[in-house]
């Protein structure tokens, strides 16, 4: 449990640190992210960024747990 919330911990930090390179990235506003924008109601669905943002979480897990 110390190892994972050291590891949280620093990752927290590097993302803080790099947040404005970060922000920079498309994420969110990708091609197949839904949005309706009607008066008085907006829905957000970021389909694509949910779905790339799985993939790099998967992949990273897998590198490190082997």
């Amino acid at each position: 449990m110390q190892k994972t919330l050291i590891i949280l911990g620093v990752l927290l930090v590097i993302i803080g640190l790099g947040w404005p390179w970060l922000s920079k990235i498309p994420l969110g506003r990708l091609p197949g992210d839904i949005i309706i924008d009607k008066p008085g109601m907006k829905v957000y669905f970021p389909i694509t960024t949910m779905i790339i943002v799985s993939l790099v979480l998967s992949l990273i897990i897998r590198f490190f747990h082997k």
